[in-house]
């Protein structure tokens, strides 16, 4: 079977490889088979192939791709959750590639009349930002979150899932141009980043400040959402997209008690039960279902064609999600 990985971290398009290796045999007690049918393109991805991801850098070679959606084709002693013919979130890292195979421990029946390449983007992004949402601070109706990077996947399902819980969301973004389209899918406010970003966010919300912020850049944007943010209030970092260190003002952490958190997705499976992640899946998919949960999609490449794909999904200003598909003849 075919199977992307790299052997050198560089430009993401440049050091990678397409490879033919051996084809998961049977899966033991525990276990399901999966051949992968789509697996999205994620910042984490292109970071992680350049070396500019996480704590340390991972050993290789090593394939990329976190999230997916694929079919069950085999399952073994034990496995009663899913069953042959099952769409599922694929139980594995490494998804770019043709077959896989992982415990079924949490995989749950996805709705087959859903959208396929929305639930390829189920695992990592809705997840995060339900979490987000839901793990740090008690919101109640009609409270505001504040959040940059807001027109990237996160931040989409972010907006789509406080709106459904009666939140608004403050969103910050770099470009004017995304001002309309973010307020199109129902973000309540939308603001183009700068120095004076907490001035306006006072304005905005009418003095009501959100008592929740959720970073994606890093580096000195961490300290204008503490700004923005109630005191007391919890800013949440869950991506490094400047490159630059987390920056934040002793006078927001001391005096005005600003907490600061770190969410990472791969602890929370490790530590979630199998019913706690089986139940988040399941409420993520009938949003998908329902179309709350909606993500642009601008292009998809097959496996074949991974390092076009990986050249299209590094460009900036991309108006969606670049997605690489599998068996799909």
């Amino acid at each position: 079977m075919k199977v992307m990985q790299f052997s050198r971290f560089g430009v993401p398009h440049e050091v990678v490889e397409l490879v033919d290796v051996d084809a998961p045999g049977a899966p033991g007690r525990g276990r399901v088979n999966v051949d992968v049918l789509a697996s999205p393109i994620n910042p984490a991805d292109l970071l992680n192939m350049e070396g500019r991801y996480g704590t340390e850098l991972p050993p290789l070679p090593m394939t990329q791709g976190a999230e997916g959606v694929g079919r069950v084709t085999a399952v073994g002693e034990g496995v009663d959750n899913v069953a042959v013919g099952d769409l599922v979130t694929p139980p594995a890292r490494g998804l770019w590639r043709e077959k896989v195979q992982g415990p079924a421990r949490g995989l749950v029946a996805l709705p087959a009349a859903a959208d396929l390449m929305q639930l390829a983007m189920l695992r990592a992004n809705p997840a995060t930002a339900w979490l987000m949402l839901t793990k740090y601070v008690t919101l109640e109706a009609g409270d505001h979150v504040i959040q940059n990077a807001a027109n990237s996947a996160v931040g989409r399902h972010l907006i789509r899932l406080a709106r459904a819980s009666g939140w608004k969301t403050v969103n910050v973004v770099r470009r004017p141009e995304l001002v309309a389209e973010l307020e199109g899918i129902g973000g309540d406010i939308v603001l183009v980043d700068g120095p004076d970003l907490a001035k306006r966010v006072a304005e905005a919300t009418g003095g009501n400040l959100p008592k929740l912020a959720i970073d994606a850049v890093s580096g000195s944007a961490v300290q204008r959402l503490a700004q923005s943010t109630a005191d007391k209030g919890t800013v949440v970092n869950y991506g490094l997209l400047s490159g630059d260190p987390l920056m934040i003002d002793a006078r927001e952490t001391v005096f005005r008690d600003i907490t600061v958190r770190g969410f990472w997705l791969a602890p929370w499976f490790a530590e979630a039960t199998p019913q706690e992640i089986g139940e988040t899946y399941r409420f993520l998919s009938e949003k998908v279902l329902s179309g709350d949960l909606h993500v642009p999609v601008e292009a998809t490449y097959d496996l074949s064609k991974v390092a076009d794909a990986l050249r299209h999904a590094a460009k900036e200003g991309r108006s969606g999600k670049i997605i690489i598909t599998m068996n799909q003849d």
